[in-house]
């Protein structure tokens, strides 16, 4: 066969004479997209995403028809090129509708792969379970206990009856797996001979660690206190999250082979330069260790202690003498923690004082109720307006009736003081919970933003120094939940593991295909009751410090796994649409307006095939026709409004599609699932 000679991107090749640009530049490993494409039939052109520029030819031609000629320079990547396969993307994408993933992933800021670790779940296979949970999150067993779970705010089960109950699920299989034998551990990546300082020890520091580490870099943690865990430790009580359930999940980060040292206060034990020196890249995830103030007058009494200073006291064993009234300021789940710890340490009177109503306090519902149940006295709309003292300690505090006014930024309505109206409360120690701030001491060298947190670079977690990066409480945001440390200190890992290797690539969220799904889409759903997790009684549970939480049976977990409505796409790690659309930067939403007519086809038997999520590629048809020799697809409508659906006529039609599968198997985006049959 006679052989031409071109130029595909810079790098002469060799092809056959006759061969289409698409299969030069394929064999010799040089990737173009297409969707309408399969060398099983004839060429059809119908996705324009195929498109190259040639060096004399002013047309873009299509690389799927286009035959290479001797001395062809080819550009597959030009700025026309790219210009043109953005726009074809953007046109299919504003008319694609299906899921790319469930509402749980998007909603989970570690972006953890919940529809499939619970499908695992209901499959009884919870090793296969925490292996996709890890691929996002280290530790499932402590964070499927403390987390508040976004996942489940947003999860449609909730339109159904009750949203499912994933955290739950997550530690359920976690518990599963450490108490196994063989504990799952990933694998390691070869060495890189490249080193990277962590400072802290926090879900953060933990989660960038194991990341780190897997990818062949070997890591070391300094840590000031005396145990890793960081806010897991002590910030979270026992009763919520056992450390000995921790120190398990630890221990099997430090298994990766990550160096841990604890004790070491930076700036005292060793300066940040002597960190920074030591290895190739650092990555500081210090927390947000240190109390807000109240800025109420006569918070400088003994007595008055900051929230997470009072449970990182009672976590280390140190004496607290509270006395018998104690008022907790601050309506989240660390002054849930803070009033339920002031319960298990002695107190035999605890107040949560709160300027807004219950309605508007942003601790989880459960945590309220639970303390509710153990005692707690909740005074909603009041502020301390003063703490009055006798010989320099807390004896009283004054609190201003607030009511409510207009909606602030947050959607919460603000709280406004009634002039006049006070009360006032006995107390021997008052804790306030009202918020975080990272301690910088140290750090002087990393640029802090103008409310004195650390500077980080939005996509590369970068500071001000070019080896330094930074994630969790302590940047940019401030204090959030663990789960948001986690998401970040994952994607910094990436990072960090392109800065190691020479290039340092910025982490950019996938572009995802998303649905607007109501209440009567799945109103032919039959109602499961979510499952309810067991626990200790309240006149039991309030005197010692052991698990609430009494866990889920196995029976209880396969069925709530099985509520699972499977949001997500079913062929999203295969699917070459969203593959090709996050190539490049694309904005569908420019090209909104009307879309075809979506249905999901289900009398092909073994086929499921979703309109939604169809592009009119063709592919199916052309296979069906000529590879398979049915021809029983095809195209109905003219022009914008046509779809592609199944003509049936016989029994023997149908049931000549049943062991075929074909089309199932070209099709790009998901359109046609292979069904349990």
């Amino acid at each position: 066969m006679n052989k031409v000679n071109l130029i595909i991107n810079g790098k002469e090749i060799t092809a056959n004479q006759g061969d289409t640009i698409l299969k030069a530049a394929s064999d010799n490993g040089i990737e173009i997209p297409t969707l309408c494409h399969h060398e099983s039939v004839k060429v059809f052109g119908a996705c324009g995403l195929c498109v190259v520029e040639a060096q004399g030819i002013p047309k873009l031609l299509r690389a799927c028809s286009a035959t290479v000629s001797e001395g062809m320079n080819v550009n597959t990547e030009s700025d026309r090129v790219i210009k043109a396969r953005k726009v074809s993307l953007e046109l299919l994408m504003s008319d694609h509708k299906g899921d790319c993933l469930g509402p749980c992933v998007l909603n989970c800021p570690a972006g953890t792969n919940c529809q499939g670790y619970i499908k695992k779940i209901a499959e009884g296979d919870d090793r296969e379970a925490v292996r996709i949970i890890k691929e996002k999150l280290p530790l499932p067993a402590s964070i499927g206990r403390v987390c508040p779970h976004p996942c489940e705010t947003a999860c449609r089960r909730a339109l159904v009856e009750e949203p499912m109950s994933i955290a739950f699920l997550k530690y359920f299989a976690a518990d599963n797996d450490l108490n196994s034998d063989s504990p799952y551990k990933p694998q390691i990546s070869e060495s890189t001979g490249k080193t990277v300082g962590i400072i802290g020890g926090g879900p953060a520091g933990l989660t960038a660690a194991y990341f780190l580490a897997t990818k062949g870099h070997k890591v070391t943690i300094y840590d000031a206190m005396p145990k890793m865990g960081g806010m897991l430790r002590y910030g979270i009580p026992e009763y919520r999250l056992p450390k000995n359930i921790l120190d398990k999940e630890i221990a099997l980060i430090e298994d990766l082979g990550v160096e841990m040292k604890n004790n070491v206060k930076i700036g005292e034990d060793i300066t940040f330069d002597t960190i920074r020196d030591n290895h190739d890249a650092t990555l500081v995830a210090i927390g947000a260790w240190s109390s807000m103030s109240t800025r109420t007058p006569g918070e400088e009494l003994e007595g008055v202690l900051g929230g997470i200073d009072f449970l990182r006291r009672v976590a280390l064993g140190e004496e607290v003498n509270i006395g018998k009234s104690v008022a907790v300021v601050g309506g989240g789940n660390t002054a849930m923690d803070a009033c339920r710890t002031a319960v298990r340490v002695g107190a035999e009177k605890v107040y949560v004082i709160y300027r807004r109503t219950r309605a508007e306090m942003p601790a989880e519902d459960i945590e309220i109720q639970e303390a509710m149940e153990e005692g707690v006295e909740f005074l909603f709309l009041t502020n301390p307006d003063e703490y009055i003292g006798e010989n320099g300690k807390i004896k009283q505090v004054k609190l201003q009736v607030m009511e409510l006014g207009e909606a602030d930024a947050s959607g919460r309505r603000s709280p406004v003081p009634v002039e006049g109206e006070f009360k006032y409360l006995d107390v021997d120690t008052v804790i306030a919970a009202i918020g975080q701030k990272v301690n910088p001491a140290g750090f002087e060298a990393v640029e802090l933003n103008s409310r004195g947190i650390i500077s980080a670079d939005e996509y590369t977690f970068r500071t001000n120094l070019p080896d330094v990066f930074a994630v969790g409480d302590a940047t940019n945001r401030g204090a959030s939940i663990a789960i948001a440390a986690i998401g970040e200190a994952q994607k910094a890992s990436g990072v960090i593991d392109s800065f190691l290797k020479g290039d340092c690539v910025p982490y950019i969220a996938p572009f995802v295909s998303e649905k607007q799904v109501t209440a009567e889409d799945l109103s032919s759903h039959e109602k499961a009751p979510r499952a309810k997790m067991p626990h200790r009684s309240a006149e039991e549970r309030k005197h010692d410090f052991k698990e609430i939480n009494l866990g889920f049976s196995e029976e209880v977990a396969r069925a709530e796994a099985k509520r699972c409505l499977e949001c997500g796409c079913h062929d999203y790690e295969d699917c070459s649409l969203i593959r090709h659309a996050n190539r490049y930067v694309i904005n569908p939403a420019r090209f909104s307006g009307p879309v075809h007519p979506c249905f999901t086809e289900q009398k092909l038997v073994t086929i499921e095939r979703n309109q939604d999520k169809c592009i009119l590629c063709g592919l199916c048809v052309r296979v069906c026709d000529e590879v398979a020799g049915k021809g029983l697809l095809g195209y109905i409508g003219r022009g914008f409004d046509s779809v592609i659906k199944p003509e049936f006529n016989t029994p023997s039609a149908i049931e000549g599609c049943k062991d075929c599968k074909q089309c199932a198997l070209v099709c790009p985006t998901g359109a046609l699932r292979i069904l349990d049959k």
